[in-house]
């Protein structure tokens, strides 16, 4: 719920579906390949491939369901693409859970897999424009397809041979990719690293189309960041125990650093814990210099893939199937647990941030656990069915699926159960934000304000929901930190901030 997905109506072609996506038309123009699905269930959820055959008159007719069809077998098709040859491939999670590679087989209807591993080769459907692998080759006995996939954490970039069912890696400096698509003997991909800001890249090939001769960034979000380099910190992916025996999750942590700066040995930084939005989502481990702006100022600082992250399969995103605000705040809670029983982080400086449907989660954490000191809360969800009733028609029905009753959306909305915060808070709200309205912020301020606690409210004039203007950006940064460190860091702020009034603090 923190993006805005591109949604088209049903047409004429597609009938009683909610929404499609990925209309590929063959090489020949005879057939026509997309994706459906319909509610409550989102497309990462449940959906279906369809070929349809184009008539003369250009009508979809003779619609064949390739995937998504068999009740026993539970699926969400993605991606399709065509070869030059009329071939038709997608990508699906419906053996491992992890979304794979498949061919279809049209003579006999038949989904074939092209290769297997427990990785994702994809990611959810949130917008349009995802391009994960790409056909570069096509002979008479095989297929070279480029791909990217996420394994632990870590993003990869391979040469699939399609006849042997081979995969090569490609060595390039990226360990995170979001899209690939191809250019002449070579590749273009969207990705970063650990010191690597959000860059696109130009990967050139060899004759064989199996090794990577070069790599250039032709393109970066932050292209002077590496004169920085010395100050960054570098993630380090940890796994930790869950509230349920056996169960880990994962998360992202990054220690502070400044090499003008050193703590005493026996002080423990104090940790802000980052819960990342959708909820299904995932937070990845790049170059993101908000992170740095912590970790450069004597923060650790971690990213949490609780329970219902995507990257990691179906089963671990189905964590929060009917549990959200209950795994979501107990994997952040253990988090914070183990990183202070691992020495990385003190106790008693503990502190949550959070957007959108991470805001929700920090809201959550501070209503209904103790674990926290202080919060921040950026357009974050306070009341789930004011949610449901007002949000786009994509995400109608999302969190039909994530909560569950009627009662449960009620006994997990933050905002009825007010006075159980206990601790500082400083919430973060555009005037124009339409998923979340502003009345929900306010009735949290009012409610801590009336309770004593120390309490600040922000509101953004023309900012929706997510800030992307950069002076508030800015603002929102500088102002959690300073706030931070007034009510539970115990140090002053290096930089000049102008702390903003903090109800019942100032």
């Amino acid at each position: 719920m923190a993006r805005t997905f591109g949604v088209r109506e049903p047409e004429v072609l597609i009938g009683g579906t909610d929404f499609y996506a990925f209309p590929r038309l063959d090489p020949k123009g005879e057939r026509l390949a997309w994706i459906e699905w319909c509610h409550p269930n989102m497309p990462w959820d449940q959906a279906q491939l369809w070929v349809g055959y184009i008539s003369d008159s250009g009508e979809v007719h003779k619609r064949i369901c390739v995937a998504g069809s068999d009740p026993t077998i539970k699926e969400s098709p993605i991606e399709p693409k065509w070869s030059s040859k009329g071939e038709l491939f997608f990508i699906t999670d419906r053996q491992s859970g992890y979304w794979n590679l498949y061919k279809w087989v049209e003579s006999n209807n038949e989904v074939l897999s092209v290769y297997s591993l427990d990785a994702e080769f994809s990611k959810p459907l949130w917008v349009f424009g995802i391009n994960s692998y790409e056909v570069i080759q096509s002979h008479e006995q095989k297929n070279v397809i480029a791909c990217s996939y996420r394994q632990n954490g870590r993003s990869y970039l391979g040469i699939l041979d399609d006849a042997q069912g081979s995969l090569s890696l490609l060595s390039i400096p990226f360990t995170d990719i979001d899209n690939i698509t191809l250019g002449i003997n070579c590749l273009y991909v969207e990705g970063a690293s650990e010191v690597d800001p959000l860059s696109v890249a130009k990967v050139t090939l060899d004759e064989d189309k199996s090794k990577a001769v070069d790599f250039k960034i032709i393109w970066s979000s932050s292209p002077d960041c590496l004169k920085y380099k010395s100050y960054f910190s570098l993630p380090e992916l940890i796994e930790f125990p869950t509230e349920v025996p056996g169960q880990i999750a994962f998360a992202y942590f990054y220690p502070p650093s400044n090499p003008n700066y050193q703590a005493t040995h026996d002080e423990k930084p104090p940790l802000l814990l980052n819960s990342h939005g959708g909820p299904t989502d995932e937070s990845r481990g790049i170059l993101n210099l908000s992170v740095q702006y912590w970790t450069s100022r004597g923060w650790a600082y971690v990213n949490v893939n609780y329970g219902g992250s995507t990257g990691y399969g179906r089963e671990y995103r189905e964590r929060l199937l009917k549990k959200w605000g209950i795994v979501d705040v107990d994997d952040c809670c253990s988090c914070a647990k183990y990183l202070v029983g691992s020495g990385k982080a003190d106790g008693e400086r503990l502190c949550i941030t959070g957007g959108s449907a991470g805001g929700y989660t920090t809201l959550a954490a501070l209503a209904f656990r103790d674990t926290f000191k202080a919060g921040a809360s950026l357009c974050g969800v306070a009341d789930l069915n004011m949610l449901r009733a007002e949000t786009h028609k994509f995400e109608s029905h999302y969190i039909d699926n994530l909560v569950g009753s009627e009662k449960d959306y009620y006994d997990r909305s933050p905002i009825n159960f007010a006075d159980k915060f206990s601790c500082p808070i400083i919430l973060f709200q555009g005037l124009e934000d339409k998923v979340v309205p502003p009345d929900q912020a306010r009735k949290i301020h009012k409610a801590l304000k009336e309770k004593g606690l120390p309490v600040a409210l922000v509101e953004y004039e023309g900012e929706q929901h997510g800030f992307r203007k950069a002076e508030n950006i800015k603002f929102t940064l500088e102002q959690q930190m300073v706030f931070f460190a007034r009510l539970v860091g115990r140090f002053k702020v290096a930089d000049e901030i102008n702390p903003i009034k903090i109800d019942n603090f100032d």
